[in-house]
């Protein structure tokens, strides 16, 4: 309780933390960090490489559980965690934004939605500073999707999808932007369980630093970017990330990355511009397509927002058991579907076959510089909004009723998540 004193420094304690020996904003144990020694760390090994640094696999000897009160000494473990290394090039003020972010993000106001962050090292050869974080061993949603794709069903896609809306609510409430968001930024322990987002560093505050004259550079992994952001026609915003989820619905759908076979290359910029998207097969059901398709809409203001995405994929997740729902009744078509074309093609021996694809060599899915000139004003392509009309007149009465039975029966997405105070971190290690 937050109204214990602790005998040994005669300040608050709350069953948990003594504050006085961890910092003083942190009222459990998840929202402290701290510096860490380097040699601390054992078996430490990369893992992964992204567009700003690498990823290392470490265990930690005695990482912090919580104050033991009786004893007077921190309960410590010896786990599994990550460490993401910044090349030396990054700007350090970047790294602290990355830094204030993730915490932010984790520790916030409206739940956990990111990575546990743990505290920061230093690579005492390089001088590269390193975030430790929590090992997802898992890995990211790429290559989970490479190897067990055959083997997800379509009710944890559904869950996923719905877990992956309400973790950009948390952080869209929080005024954040992602930037860069794509399946390698996506981590889990267990995807059947549980979904996180990681990466914050191009992500930004909405508001802050209007004035940065780096903030017309473009970085980010090109099939995920969204048109308008692309072209200079708009700043990176919410809608913005929506762009970057209906991608990534589409690959958790197929298990296929998009433009896989083609160049990443100015070329595919413009067709994006254009209305290019990725082709969604026929036999997914219909009410995904539609709401992909609503997502990655080449008018901003006609994309919907988390809150939306939320209600619609919770309602799906939660028919999922009712055979005569219309998203069962679709699922099972497309199941269906599926399993005549495994039946006859001959290569196919199990279903626990990783996903076999060929990947274009300058088909790049990690973070980069992609400033593009002479890119058109955002279109879709020709047929593009009749088909969606289209859909959305079919299934009209089927989000009618989404949304009442929603607002009927359940609080808003926001009355779902474990409320707390959010803490900076920037002045501890300025």
């Amino acid at each position: 309780m937050s109204s214990n004193i602790c005998p040994e420094c005669n300040q608050e304690w709350n069953g948990r933390w003594c504050k006085p020996y961890a910092q003083l904003n942190a009222d459990v144990n998840w929202e402290a960090i701290e510096w860490i020694p380097y040699d601390r760390f054992k078996d430490v090994k990369q893992i992964g490489k992204g567009g700003f640094g690498t990823i290392h696999y470490a265990r930690w000897i005695d990482g912090i559980r919580e104050w033991d009160i009786e004893n007077q000494h921190w309960k410590r473990w010896d786990g599994e965690v990550a460490l993401k290394k910044f090349d030396n090039f990054v700007n350090f003020n970047n790294v602290l934004n990355e830094m204030e972010i993730h915490f932010k993000t984790h520790a916030g106001s409206y739940g956990s939605s990111s990575i546990r962050f743990y505290g920061i090292t230093q690579d005492p050869e390089t001088h590269s500073y390193m975030m430790v974080l929590y090992y997802a061993k898992d890995g990211n949603l790429r290559e989970y999707l490479k190897v067990n794709f055959n083997n997800i069903n379509w009710n944890q896609k559904l869950n996923d999808l719905w877990y992956l809306s309400l973790n950009l609510i948390n952080i869209h409430k929080l005024d954040i932007v992602h930037q860069d968001f794509h399946p390698g930024n996506i981590l889990s322990f267990n995807f059947k369980n549980d979904i996180k987002i990681s990466d914050f560093g191009l992500s930004k505050l909405i508001g802050v630093n209007p004035n940065n004259p780096e903030k017309k550079n473009i970085f980010g992994v090109l099939p995920y970017i969204a048109p308008e952001v692309l072209s200079g026609d708009e700043e990176y915003t919410k809608a913005a990330d929506v762009y970057s989820y209906g991608i990534i619905a589409y690959e958790m759908i197929t298990g296929f990355p998009p433009y896989s076979d083609i160049p990443h290359d100015e070329d595919l910029a413009i067709k994006i511009c254009n209305g290019l998207r990725p082709k969604i097969p026929f036999h997914t059901p219909k009410l995904i397509t539609r709401m992909i398709m609503r997502c990655w809409d080449a008018r901003v203001t006609h994309r919907p927002t988390f809150n939306e995405l939320f209600n619609e994929f919770y309602k799906y997740y939660n028919d999922y058991y009712d055979k005569d729902s219309e998203i069962v009744i679709q699922i099972k078509k497309a199941e269906e579907f599926s399993a005549n074309q495994e039946s006859t093609n001959i290569t196919t021996t199990t279903t626990t076959t990783p996903l076999n694809y060929k990947t274009h060599p300058l088909a790049i899915y990690t973070s980069r510089l992609l400033n593009y000139s002479n890119l058109s004003k955002p279109k879709n392509e020709e047929n593009f909004e009749r088909e969606l009309e289209e859909l959305t007149k079919s299934f009209s009465h089927i989000t009618t009723k989404i949304q009442l039975n929603y607002d009927r029966n359940k609080p808003q997405a926001s009355e779902h998540i474990v409320i707390s105070q959010a803490h900076t971190i920037r002045h501890k290690f300025s």
